[in-house]
């Protein structure tokens, strides 16, 4: 029999090449696998995933450089219905950057002297200066989402709040900030298979919270909360982008991609780097020391 060939391994110039086909299509408006939006397309299988995720990976290192050259400055808002996958998507984006440049806000309930400050007011020290990219994890659309559907705010705040926020997006569009907002959508039966394998797992049961439980019956209130919401809210200088996150590792690598082409960055120049020479040791010897070394087990 004929040995197969072996697939050539990614090389490190794979990780600059030019944009993948998935962010092509988000700037063309195109479903990225290439299929209908209503179509139900296999799950992605990891290997490919993983290939896709490295060279979008190399193109938010040349993101960041460019933020941190032109000194823009990026907000990026993710909300949805719990189990979307929006820490999973949040990691994924962050964990090639640095944390000097891309910072991650996911803000606990506010305390008794927040509640009574204007409401916008705790999230504004948070909003990204000269050279940063902020990422909210859940923002101040809570008050248009959680609160209301769990009876932490009256109609009437509400209300104001949409009647507000979007005059506030303005002023941060005027002042030169970058607001992309995206709300992660995952369906019924998804939802309940992912709380569901929460339960028994050690590694996941921090995700299940109080609130999670009594959120789970109250779907339809957070479909007509999440309506509301984008009606009042989706405007020219702040629209709203929505992303079907049953298929994780799709809906992952399109919001990254869509990421990308919202952003008007320019490629990472590369130059030829050579390590310099290390100095002589000129006479150096380890010391003997009585130094605490780690178990090592593995």
């Amino acid at each position: 029999m004929a040995k197969k060939k072996k697939k050539k391994k990614n090389s490190d110039a794979e990780v600059h090449a030019p944009p993948t086909a998935a962010r092509q299509a988000a700037e063309a408006g195109q479903p990225a696998n290439g299929q209908p939006a209503n179509g139900q397309p296999a799950k992605m299988k990891r290997k490919e995933y993983e290939r896709e995720m490295r060279v979008l990976h190399g193109e938010l290192v040349s993101m960041q450089e460019w933020v941190k050259a032109s000194g823009a400055k990026i907000c990026i808002v993710f909300e949805g219905r719990d189990t979307a996958g929006k820490g999973g998507t949040i990691k994924r984006i962050t964990e090639r950057v640095s944390p000097r440049v891309f910072r991650v806000v996911a803000l606990p309930a506010p305390t008794d002297r927040e509640n009574s400050q204007m409401y916008i007011q705790r999230y504004l020290p948070h909003f990204p200066a000269a050279g940063e990219v902020v990422i909210f994890d859940r923002s101040w659309y809570n008050r248009a989402g959680v609160e209301p559907v769990m009876g932490f705010c009256t109609p009437e705040e509400t209300e104001r709040f949409l009647e507000l926020a979007p005059a506030v997006e303005k002023a941060m569009a005027d002042d030169g900030i970058l607001l992309l907002k995206y709300w992660l959508e995952v369906s019924a039966g998804e939802q309940t298979r992912r709380l569901e394998s929460r339960i028994n797992d050690p590694r996941k049961i921090w995700k299940l919270s109080d609130l999670d439980l009594k959120s789970y019956s109250r779907w339809y209130d957070y479909s007509r909360a999440r309506d509301a919401m984008l009606a009042a809210t989706d405007t020219a200088w702040a629209p709203w982008y929505i992303a079907r996150t049953d298929d994780k590792r799709r809906g992952r690598l399109n919001i990254i991609s869509h990421l990308l082409s919202q952003v008007p960055y320019k490629p990472l120049a590369h130059h030829d780097i050579t390590l310099p020479k290390r100095h002589q040791a000129r006479g150096y010897v380890e010391p003997d020391l009585p130094l605490r070394y780690i178990p090592v087990p593995f």
